[in-house]
């Protein structure tokens, strides 16, 4: 691998340390990485009952970093992450609370090497409470936070796959945290902990839908309120064809158009939008209206009407939407297709310049890069404290 560029990006020339963990870690890295930082990723040298599904190197999750592998139970392979740290700028984590702390590389141990650290931990519960020890997934996450009970059919909640709460409400939160905290040390010198909780993440991200409640125009129950697929004219809609077509049309000039569209403009049940009393017949009508055709005739009326109305996109055909191709939103790369950095930066752009890396494919020379004499890095790769593949 070229490892001679780092690339340009808003955060090029931060140095962060990632201890390999689940998903919101690697994504909050990833993030850090595509802004240009010079993230290098710790994994340890035995597999385990936590470790990704995927092969590392086929992972988008850990692009554009170097791999070291380091047994973390080795007093050896600690004391160079120590010694790492101390021209780091942060570090990220997302073992369950104490673990870090247990293996000699908790804050207080860390930021005694570099009182300017920031130390990002990424976990489900947060680092107290009653439940921080407790395991759980995103799914149990969300659960607590209303958002699970809040996303799906009338019938039962449904998992919005697992982007709530690992990826926005945890990984991206951890991201904005850790940023912030580099800009305050910038200034002040001194580093700090940073706690991503992924139910903490979550509960931001209900804010509107708690404002909402709040004011008496959210009902606490499924396919009932504005946009949770209770209003017809927000809603998901099956053509002839086993495809989608979705409608946005909240705002009085798009459902104006959206129905006009479909010749319902002097159709008396669609003549109030806001009548949750007529709605389950709106979309009883609306059902049989859509099915009546292919989602290409439908993208064809639409066309140009100013409605909100898009064709749902499977993952295949997402990269190629002729907006995403003229955007670059994803990434076409010779290890598959992928998206592309966000958000975008006029002067320093971010970019995708490193394939996945295998585990410990860069030990050495991430270690020697780092300032690690090559006869400590020799060591400790024959005593079994690091691996080089």
């Amino acid at each position: 691998m070229d490892d001679e560029t780092f690339a340009s990006g808003p955060l090029k020339g931060v140095r962060i340390i990632e201890i390999a963990s689940l998903a919101p870690g690697p994504f909050c890295a990833m993030m850090l990485a595509d802004m240009g930082a010079e993230v290098i990723r710790i994994d340890r040298t035995q597999e385990n009952d936590e470790s990704p599904p995927l092969d590392y190197d086929k992972n988008i999750l850990n692009r554009n970093r170097r791999s070291i592998a380091l047994d973390l139970k080795n007093p050896a392979a600690v004391d160079v992450i120590l010694d790492l740290c101390q021209q780091a700028d942060g570090l990220i984590e997302g073992f369950r609370p104490g673990v870090m702390e247990r293996l000699g590389l908790g804050p207080a141990q860390c930021l005694a090497a570099n009182e300017a650290l920031v130390y990002g931990r990424i976990t489900g519960w947060g680092q107290d409470g009653p439940l921080a020890q407790t395991a759980g997934h995103d799914i149990n996450y969300i659960a607590l936070t209303g958002a699970l009970h809040a996303t799906g059919p009338a019938e039962r909640p449904f998992p919005p796959l697992n982007l709530v709460g690992d990826f926005a409400g945890g990984g991206m939160l951890l991201a904005f945290g850790l940023v912030c905290a580099l800009f305050e040390a910038n200034h002040s010198g001194k580093g700090q902990v940073v706690d991503a909780a992924m139910i903490d993440g979550t509960a931001m991200n209900m804010a509107l839908t708690y404002s909402l409640f709040n004011a008496g125009l959210w009902r606490d129950q499924r396919e009932a309120n504005l946009v949770d697929g209770g209003a017809p004219f927000y809603r998901v809609y099956k053509t002839n064809d086993d495809k989608f077509i979705c409608v946005g049309a909240i705002e009085p000039k798009f459902y104006s158009n959206f129905i006009g569209v479909l010749g319902l403009t002097d159709d008396p049940l669609f003549a109030s939008q806001h009548n949750p009393a007529k709605w389950p017949k709106m979309i009883e009508r609306l059902d049989a209206i859509f099915a009546a055709r292919t989602r290409a005739d439908w993208v064809r009326a639409f066309d140009g009407a100013e409605a909100c109305v898009m064709a749902v996109h499977t993952l295949a055909e997402a990269p190629d939407a002729p907006h995403n191709a003229h955007r670059g939103t994803f990434a076409h790369t010779k290890f598959g297709v992928q998206p592309s950095p966000a958000p975008r930066f006029s002067r320093t752009p971010g970019a995708i310049h490193h394939e996945p890396r295998i585990l410990g494919a860069d030990t050495r020379s991430a270690l020697s890069d780092w300032g690690v004499p090559d006869e400590e890095i020799e060591k400790l790769i024959e005593t079994g404290a690091a691996v080089q593949s």
